[in-house]
């Protein structure tokens, strides 16, 4: 019963084809959230594939339907594993929705939810995200409790069904359940590594607000020979305003859309670490504040995208002003952001510009928060130390992720410490078609969490 055998019947779980074969099965169910038509699959997903296997593993389990009712989101899973009230308690989370399967537009024209295997890549929908992840997780645990018996430490889970839809519901589940949910720590799976070749950690996420600015002048299109130069263009109405919003480099020209929090500190925790590895596009130097690095401007500031724009008949022009122009705008911002004041402070902006025809509509897409924890916390140092005697790597640690997680549910609801060690890539087009994980990162991760376990239940930090 030592450390180095967890390890290694971790790795064999690899090695041997079950880990790849657990995930096809998984990858099998088209749990796309985004989909009405796939509700009792985002059900099965929890009551045929999850939990039979967390039962045999030890855990008391139960499926809730989401508090915010089924026609806003899936279902929820909560499970428990209680060894010892006295013993530490690690809390960990997944999702097993997935995006829109997207079938037709991947390479070869393969099934998004058919497991393929093409070299060291597992071809998929929802194989990076979240399903090998939380699988790994599930798989590691099963790990230690194979080579000790047991795991020296209480085990709690979530695993919802709504992450891809901004998690509806989830932030009320953990109020409702916040006693049966006590614990000392978050150690959770989602999101990418920075590079393949080493272990990342990250302690928060930014967070996301989406909204659609809208300009709607008439009824139906007019002849633009006929009223071009009598008619005002929404088009070009809602361009100019998406104008003001950033300077032509990318600057946030919205001064509470700036936020305070990058400190010495942060920057100090940033100052090394990479941005687009692992062959993934080259960076545009020039774009976004030019007084900050590569590493700031992607975890320590507020990033605005225009995400869709439509007027008119894109794919069919016709001579004609459009009535009306639409687009679809986001926000990623960081701690130090007052959220109650991203919209209004963008109201007050268009208007003191004239832009009053500019409408904004809030979408009906949840927001997450904004988290992020001190690199320098007793729990933070304790992972990386057992993620580094595993891989004799020092992992890349990140304040908090670019990406957008729910990860304020855990860390201000529960009042958690949150830790998160991602199992996926840069490259692994999650969102897109070819998404994909990588076999010698599952390989990795396997190692590092059946050792994070072994560690935990062995010699837990001070609560």
């Amino acid at each position: 019963m030592t450390r180095e055998a967890a390890v290694s019947y971790a790795t064999d779980h690899v090695d041997s084809g079950r880990l790849q074969s657990e995930l096809a099965h998984l990858v099998g169910y088209r749990s796309e959230s985004q989909n009405p038509d796939r509700r009792d699959v985002l059900q099965d997903y929890l009551a045929q594939a999850i939990l039979p296997r967390l039962t045999a593993a030890g855990f008391d389990c139960a499926i809730h339907d989401n508090p915010d009712g089924p026609a806003k989101g899936g279902p929820i899973l909560l499970g428990t594993r209680i060894e010892d009230p006295s013993l530490p308690t690690i809390l960990t989370y997944g999702h097993g929705d997935v995006i829109w399967g997207q079938a037709g537009q991947w390479l070869d024209d393969l099934d998004p939810f058919a497991l393929t295997e093409r070299g060291d890549r597992l071809y998929g929908r929802g194989a990076a995200d979240n399903k090998v992840q939380h699988l790994v997780n599930i798989a590691a645990l099963e790990s230690v409790l194979a080579v000790r018996g047991k795991l020296g430490f209480n085990v709690k889970i979530v695993i919802e069904m709504s992450e891809e839809i901004g998690s509806p519901g989830l932030s009320r589940m953990m109020q409702i359940h916040r006693d049966a949910l006590k614990a000392d720590v978050l150690i959770a799976s989602d999101g990418p590594r920075l590079s393949a070749e080493r272990p990342t950690m990250f302690m928060g996420s930014r967070g996301g607000v989406s909204f659609d600015l809208v300009v709607s002048l008439r009824e139906g299109a007019r002849h633009s020979g006929n009223w071009g130069g009598l008619l005002a263009d929404p088009a070009i109405i809602l361009t100019q305003a998406l104008a003001t919003i950033t300077d032509a480099r990318g600057r946030l020209q919205i001064p509470e859309w700036r936020p305070d929090s990058l400190t010495p500190d942060i920057r100090e925790a940033l100052r090394d670490l990479p941005i687009g590895t692992d062959g993934e596009l080259q960076i545009d130097a020039d774009w976004s504040e030019e007084d900050l690095t590569p590493a700031e401007r992607a975890y320590g500031w507020n990033s605005f995208a225009i995400l869709a724009m439509k007027a008119g008949i894109p794919e069919a022009p016709v001579n004609a002003i459009a009535p009306s122009a639409t687009a679809r705008c986001q926000l990623r911002y960081v701690v130090g952001t007052d959220v109650d004041r991203i919209l209004p402070a963008l109201r007050q902006h268009l208007d003191d510009r004239g832009f009053d025809k500019v409408r904004i509509q809030p979408t009906d897409r949840g927001i997450f928060g904004a988290t992020r924890l001190n690199p320098n916390h007793p729990w933070v140092t304790y992972v990386r130390a057992s993620l580094k005697r595993t891989t004799g790597k020092d992992p890349h640690v990140l304040p908090n992720l670019a990406g957008s997680l729910p990860n304020d549910c855990f860390a201000d609801v529960l009042g958690l410490p949150t830790i998160w060690i991602p199992h996926s890539y840069l490259g692994c087009n999650q969102h897109a078609p070819n998404e994909h994980v990588l076999k010698p990162v599952c390989r990795e991760a396997m190692q590092v969490m059946a050792g994070l376990y072994w560690d935990i239940g062995t010699d837990c930090p001070a609560s």
